[in-house]
């Protein structure tokens, strides 16, 4: 028999008071009140036993725990948000800085460079990135004077053939003159115009030695190559050359590059014709030597030629440079930039050695197929 209070009846499932009955205990919820029923026995009869009560102390503190968790929660999330987007602004103002720098760097003022320690370390990779920048700005500062400076000095040697093709032919057509006088200065005209002729087809050749080269599988012997070039020289200055050969190779393959004909034989032809012009009238060695995986090529005046101070002897690669002491001599001061980068392109090396009064010696090397 079960007695409640009608204001707290519970209301019992009848499965859980049938388990009830059988002898167990059940706990059951009731709504908001949690319940428990046993099975009680005594000698006055059999009785289900139903006690239930709402935690309403405990359920005010669960929803107190669950509002200061929700409250944590959200602070946490803004005091997460806050101290990121400080650590990140800290931890990306020299990246911002750096951008910056690189923004305000033009083509006009290449000699800027960024700062190396925006970040106050010197090994982190900021650093290095502008370091490594630094030295981008380095090489393109130096090709755009090496530009400027090409354009400068091509320009005053073109300008200086024509303007005196221009005076020549004024000067002839100014009054009449004899057949003998047009003749002359015909003949002026003509020898400035052939001047012009070779500077600019050096120009062309320099500026197809910027440009890479195609894939080539003809094979050239560098015996049959040297031979060529020495053929290419002024009959009148032929016979000042002194050609020798050293140590050759029994098989002639071993002489053959897989290059570009053309380019190399105009470097040859401009390295010839350079110690044939500046050692006049003394005459020039040239040397041919096999070596294992290449040839060495020497051309070395003989007797006293002009030679190249040292303080100029860094410069002489530079397009249009022309040494102090070789101005009187005719020339454009571009053969030797032009056959330094044949060579370079071909996998060789060309390297100058001069002593002012005594001569200059290039040596060339070239890798054999």
């Amino acid at each position: 028999m079960l007695f409640v209070r009608e204001d707290t009846r519970l209301e019992v499932p009848p499965e859980v008071l049938a388990r009830i009955q059988e002898g167990h205990e059940e706990y059951f919820e009731d709504g908001p009140r949690e319940a428990v029923g046993i099975f009680y026995r005594d000698n006055q009869g059999q009785y289900v036993v139903v006690a239930g009560a709402e935690n309403q102390y405990g359920n005010a503190r669960l929803r107190y725990l669950a509002t200061i968790l929700i409250s944590v929660f959200v602070l946490s999330l803004l005091l997460i948000y806050a101290a990121g987007r400080l650590f990140a602004g800290r931890a990306l103002a020299p990246i911002a800085a750096l951008n910056g720098q690189m923004e305000s760097i033009s083509a006009h003022d290449l000699h800027r460079r960024v700062a190396e320690n925006l970040s106050g370390r010197e090994q982190d990779e900021l650093s290095r990135l502008a370091h490594t920048f630094n030295r981008l700005l380095d090489r393109l500062e130096s090709s755009f004077d090496g530009q400027r400076a090409f354009v400068r000095n091509a320009s005053h040697e073109l300008r200086t053939p024509l303007a005196a093709s221009i005076g020549e032919a004024q000067l002839a057509l100014a009054r009449e003159r004899e057949p003998a006088a047009y003749r002359a200065a015909l003949h002026a005209l003509l020898t400035d115009l052939t001047q012009l002729n070779a500077l600019l087809n050096h120009l062309l050749e320099l500026a197809q030695a910027e440009t890479p080269l195609p894939e080539h599988n003809t094979r050239i012997r560098v015996d049959e190559l040297l031979a060529e070039a020495c053929a290419a020289i002024a009959p009148a200055q032929r016979p000042r050359l002194r050609l020798h050969t050293g140590h050759l190779p029994a098989e002639p393959e071993q002489l053959e590059l897989t290059d570009n004909r053309t380019l190399l034989n105009s470097a040859l032809i401009n390295l010839l014709e350079n110690a044939l012009k500046y050692s006049e009238p003394q005459p020039v060695a040239v040397e041919l030597e096999y070596e294992p995986g290449g040839v060495r090529l020497r051309i070395r005046d003989e007797g006293i030629g002009i030679g190249i101070a040292a303080a100029d002897l860094p410069q002489v690669f530079q397009p249009f440079f022309r040494a102090g002491n070789a101005r009187p001599v005719t020339g454009h001061g571009v053969g030797l930039p032009l056959a330094r980068k044949i060579i370079e392109q071909h996998g060789g090396r060309l390297e100058l050695t001069s002593q002012l009064g005594q001569g200059t010696t290039v040596l060339v090397h070239l890798p054999t197929a």
